[in-house]
C-alpha cells in the first residue's frame, strides 16, 4: 500500500496544502535497482522473456510513477520492442481524456507526412496546448511527448483514456450525488461497489492527506476516483473492441496488443481498472507491468511482492511483473507539513 499512498500523495496532495518540492535527494544504492521478477513468486525474468508474454496478452499495462524518468524509458523501451517484434500495438493514455482521442489520431495522421523541425516544434506546441498541458512543467509533459512521438513515428493509434480535468474537478467539487442529470448522463458507471474496497481506498486518500480525514473531502475524492477508473475500463474496453475487428493494419503488422501507460495506483493488485475491465470483457487476458521505486527504507523482495488481503477479491500480488527502479526522491512529502498538519489535527478536535 506505501507505493500506492506515494503515487497518489503527487495527485492529490496539492488539493490541500500546495506540493512539495524536492531539495537534495541522497540515492540510495538497492539490489533490486534494475531487477526484473515475476509478482507471483519473485522469480527473475529476462526482457525477451518478458517481451513474449506481453505480445500474446490483448492488454498490457505499463504502470508507471508520473514523475520517475525511469519509468518512461522503460516504457520506451518495453513499446520499441513490441514494435521490433512486428506488432502495431495500440497506445492508451491515462493523462488525456477520452474527448482528446481525435485530437492524438489526427497528430499520427500527419505524422506520415514530412515535417521540417521548425514546423515540428510548431506542431508540438500546438498540440501541447490543445490537449490542456501549457501551464504542465517542461519535463513532465517531455516524458509523454516521447511516448506519442514513438506512436506518431511508427503510425500507431495513439488514445485518451481518462475523464476531463472538468469532469474531474466538477466531481471533487461536488460529489456524485452534488452533480446534475445532465453531468450524470455523461459518465459511465461499471455499477461494481465493494464495501472492503471503499474503505480501503479511503484509508489511502487519508494516508496522501498525512493522516487528515476531510470527511466529505474524502467522499468526493473517492467518487472521483471510481468515477475515472471506470471511465478509463470503458475506453480500454472499447480499444480491445476495436483491435478485435482488424488482425493486421495498413503496414502488414499484427494490430495490438493494447498498451496502456497509466499510474500504478490504478492497477495495483489488480484493482482500479483491471478488475473493471474483466468485468465489461472477461475474455480479455490482461497483464500488468509494475515499473515500481524501492521504498525509502530498504526492504525484503517479499514485502514487495505480498498479496493484498481484502475481503470479497482473492489475495494476488501487487503486478504480474515488477520492474524495480531508483526513486525519485527519498523525502518525506508530510515532513515539510508537518507543523501545519498538527495544527491543523488540533483545531479539528
Amino acid at each position: 500500500m506505501q507505493r500506492l499512498i506515494y503515487f497518489l500523495t503527487g495527485c492529490v496532495f496539492c488539493l490541500f496544502c500546495g506540493c512539495a518540492t524536492t531539495s537534495k535527494t541522497v540515492m540510495r544504492d538497492d539490489p533490486l535497482i534494475g531487477a526484473l521478477v515475476k509478482g507471483e513468486t519473485g522469480e527473475p525474468v529476462c526482457f525477451a522473456d518478458l517481451v513474449d508474454t506481453l505480445i500474446h496478452s490483448d492488454i498490457v499495462y505499463l504502470s508507471e510513477k508520473h514523475d520517475n524518468p525511469m519509468h518512461h524509458a522503460i516504457q520506451h523501451r518495453v513499446l520499441q520492442a513490441i514494435i521490433d517484434r512486428g506488432y502495431a500495438p495500440v497506445l492508451g493514455f491515462e493523462f488525456f481524456s477520452y474527448q482528446n482521442t481525435p485530437l492524438l489520431l489526427n497528430l499520427v495522421d500527419a505524422g506520415k507526412k514530412v515535417h521540417s523541425p521548425k514546423m515540428e516544434k510548431a506542431v508540438e506546441q500546438r498540440i501541447r496546448e490543445k490537449l490542456g498541458w501549457k501551464k504542465q512543467s517542461d519535463t513532465m509533459w517531455g516524458y509523454y511527448w516521447n511516448l506519442i512521438r514513438l506512436a506518431v513515428d511508427n503510425g500507431l493509434p495513439a488514445v485518451g483514456l481518462d475523464l476531463s480535468a472538468t469532469q474531474k474537478r466538477r466531481i471533487t467539487r461536488k460529489g456524485l450525488d452534488g452533480l446534475s442529470p445532465i453531468e450524470l448522463q455523461q459518465l459511465f458507471s461499471t455499477k461494481l461497489s465493494n464495501t472492503a474496497y471503499e474503505s480501503y481506498m479511503k484509508s489511502v486518500f487519508v494516508s496522501v492527506h498525512c493522516g487528515m480525514d476531510h470527511g466529505r473531502m474524502t467522499e468526493r475524492l473517492y467518487d472521483t476516483w471510481m468515477t475515472r477508473n471506470d471511465r478509463m475500463a470503458l475506453s480500454v474496453t472499447e480499444l480491445f473492441n476495436a483491435v478485435q475487428t482488424q488482425e493486421r493494419d495498413e503496414a502488414g503488422r499484427k494490430t495490438g496488443p493494447v498498451v496502456i501507460i497509466i499510474g500504478a495506483g490504478h492497477t495495483e493488485y489488480g484493482l482500479g481498472v483491471l478488475d473493471r475491465v474483466h468485468h465489461l470483457k472477461p475474455n480479455a487476458t490482461q497483464i500488468n507491468l509494475a515499473i515500481t521505486e524501492i521504498e525509502r527504507e530498504p526492504a525484503d523482495l517479499a514485502q514487495y511482492i505480498a498479496p493484498l488481503s481484502l475481503e470479497g477479491f482473492d489475495p494476488v500480488p501487487p503486478a504480474d511483473f515488477l520492474w524495480f527502479t531508483q526513486r525519485v526522491s527519498y523525502e518525506d512529502p508530510c515532513e515539510k507539513f508537518k507543523t501545519a498538519l498538527e495544527k491543523m489535527k488540533k483545531h479539528k478536535k
